[in-house]
């Protein structure tokens, strides 16, 4: 569902900021759950934040479950830290279709989230967090809410667009690209001094998925990818053909990184922060990568930019892909001891004091809304801005499209990067996956 104007996550952080009168006049509801848990309860809980960038969010989360604890003696999480790849593509599946997931998990919105809830494995939040009074705090509950009930909470925001080199780009005279001529011209001029234009780790498909969403985009419009799942629009269509070879492009004129499709997702990073690649195409959760102390002498050099438009181009040319698609869901299977825990976890984690302090610390824009900025990083400002100035934002296409149609996209842009396929080739073998995706359902 695209969304107009000032753009939900960046109207979070700039344009709604809750007036402090009104937080003055108006008496918060009180989340916390002062009355305490006696009852010997467990919950296993599922997280991501398993990277040496992710420690941070890790303590705060660990923090939470320790509060939590301490609040309700009788109260005890068990914790599991796993690869975010593999908890989604893998693990949470074969879960979810035995019927056994863990009590409290991450997950992804949209598209995950509707085949879970249609297998009852999921539990309805909707009570819980109009109990808590917390329901209208949130930026947006799209992804997780189906049929108007909600599903799970996000834990943060995000948009994906331009990580830069400024050094670089001073050196060699850059100004930022407003168009997708301007970009080519830059991407030559960077190449010519002997960088890589797009820093690229193309091992796990999903990376590849990012930019390419973005030149999609920009050529059939968020409205014509959200039909695909209903066969209005196809992957063959004269305009996602021209999107497949506008990515060709880019690889064909050799800009990607060398040996990418032999390089794991942690190297693409790198390679901007090493003064190899001049941009990284990818989403803000990086910034705490950029911002902190792998960074180096590179703090506070780089910058953010949305990507350019592209000229006859059918979709919004000044959009930018900013969901809010990662979060927390909760099992179906629980007891109503485990429940009535897990509603003190929601009230002690979906607060704006752990919001604020995932955003400062950890570079991780905010699923709620705030009443305080201060103390955020120049990065963080830079990406702010760009969100402000986009026209509209859409979720990302893998909460489009079922994950085994997503995986055959993942599977065709590696062909493209290899050169051992064409567009039209690819186009028509993801339309065959999304063929027989859309007869399923």
């Amino acid at each position: 569902m695209m969304q107009k104007g000032a753009l939900g996550l960046a109207a979070v952080l700039l344009a709604m900021m809750i007036p402090l009168t009104a937080c003055m006049n108006e008496q918060a509801p009180d989340n916390t759950r002062k009355a305490g848990m006696n009852k010997q309860v467990t919950l296993s809980l599922r997280h991501t934040q398993i990277k040496e960038t992710t420690k941070t969010r890790l303590q705060i989360l660990e923090n939470v479950v320790k509060k939590t604890e301490d609040e309700n003696p009788g109260l005890t999480f068990q914790l599991e830290g796993i690869d975010e790849i593999v908890n989604r593509d893998q693990k949470l599946k074969a879960e979810m279709i035995a019927g056994n997931p863990p009590d409290i998990f991450e997950v992804f919105g949209g598209s995950d989230l509707n085949l879970y809830v249609k297998a009852g494995r999921m539990l309805d939040l909707t009570p819980i967090i109009d109990e808590l009074g917390i329901r209208d705090k949130f930026a947006s509950l799209d992804e997780f809410t189906i049929d108007g009930k909600v599903y799970g909470l996000p834990y943060g925001g995000y948009s994906e667009a331009i990580f830069y080199n400024k050094d670089i780009f001073n050196e060699l005279q850059i100004a930022i690209p407003k168009t997708w001529n301007e970009l080519l011209a830059a991407a030559d001029r960077i190449k010519a001094a002997g960088y890589t234009p797009f820093g690229l780790a193309a091992k796990d498909g999903w990376v590849n998925g990012m930019l390419w969403n973005t030149i999609m985009e920009r050529n059939v419009g968020i409205d014509a990818l959200n039909k695909v799942v209903t066969g209005e629009t196809k992957w063959t269509d004269p305009d996602f053909i021209r999107g497949f070879k506008n990515y060709a492009e880019l690889v064909n004129n050799d800009y990607f990184t060398k040996g990418a499709l032999g390089l794991p997702y942690t190297d693409q990073g790198a390679q901007l922060l090493s003064g190899k690649a001049a941009m990284v195409f990818t989403g803000t959760w990086d910034a705490s990568r950029f911002t902190g102390e792998e960074a180096g002498s590179m703090q506070g050099k780089i910058g953010y930019f949305a990507f350019p438009s592209i000229p006859g181009g059918k979709g919004d040319q000044t959009s930018i892909n900013a969901s809010y698609s990662n979060g927390f869901g909760f099992s179906a299977n629980m007891d109503p001891d485990q429940i009535e825990a897990a509603k003190t976890f929601i009230a002690n984690f979906y607060t704006e004091a752990v919001q604020k302090e995932t955003l400062v610390k950890a570079q991780v824009l905010p699923s709620m809304k705030l009443s305080d900025l201060s103390g955020i990083d120049p990065l963080t400002a830079e990406i702010l801005q760009v969100m402000s100035s986009a026209t509209s934002s859409w979720k990302a296409y893998d909460s489009i499209v079922t994950p085994a149609v997503g995986s055959d996209i993942n599977i065709g842009l590696q062909e493209l990067i290899g050169k051992v396929n064409t567009p039209e080739a690819v186009a028509q073998e993801i339309q065959k996956s999304q063929d027989k995706a859309n007869a399923s359902h």
